[in-house]
């Protein structure tokens, strides 16, 4: 069993930014994903960025795209989001997850382990 540990939430004002960090001690595969996520109050969750260990590749949603940075510390296991320019729409509980994946990653696929959320509040 793998356990995310996240960090970095908080408030900031509109057009500020935040940096979220997801920890994954233990976890062992060469190739996967890192996968960022949030869920407003009353919403579905929504996938946000991810990040594919093999080669560097990386997803966004259109709604971050151009705003947010997703990256990844391989040697520390360590995934981060960079979230500039924030919007009132951005306010919600974000939360990392991990999957292994010779392939690449979606923001749709399968995620088999999850952090434990963290806040994000935009005003």
């Amino acid at each position: 069993h793998v356990q995310l540990v996240e960090s970095g939430g908080g408030s900031a004002q509109t057009g500020g930014s935040l940096r979220l960090s997801c920890e994954a001690p233990g976890y062992t595969y060469d190739t996967y994903c890192m996968g960022w996520f949030r869920q407003a109050p009353g919403k579905e969750r929504e996938g946000v960025a991810a990040f594919w260990t093999g080669a560097g590749y990386t997803y966004y949603a259109d709604s971050v795209k151009g705003r947010f940075t997703v990256s990844q510390d391989n040697a520390k296991n360590t995934s981060f989001l960079q979230m500039d320019n924030l919007k009132l729409e951005d306010t919600a509980m974000y939360y990392c997850a991990a999957t292994y994946s010779a392939y690449g990653c979606s923001l749709y696929m399968t995620y088999t382990y999850w952090g434990q959320g963290t806040q994000v509040t935009v005003s």
